[in-house]
């Protein structure tokens, strides 16, 4: 079971990764949709995962990547502390 202050920890990592990838779709100048036209993703949960509230999978961080048409290691390059 996970303590208190790895809740904390998962939440910011979430959250921090959840706003750079917004960051990163905008940038590319894309709505929800229209990432979620171009991965196997519902829209819904592209934005859950910006509003941090989705704990992510890698196989997920990859399907957004491709959508995105960048590596997956572009969407990993954020300030998570």
């Amino acid at each position: 079971m996970a303590t208190q202050t790895q809740k904390k920890v998962n939440s910011k990592m979430n959250i921090r990764f959840g706003e750079h990838l917004k960051s990163v779709r905008e940038g590319k100048g894309l709505s929800l949709r229209g990432l979620a036209d171009l991965c196997d993703l519902d829209n819904s949960n592209i934005s859950k995962i910006e509003h941090g509230k989705f704990d992510i999978q890698l196989s997920t961080i990859v399907e957004l990547a491709k959508g995105l048409g960048v590596h997956p290691r572009e969407l990993l390059n954020y300030d998570f502390e």
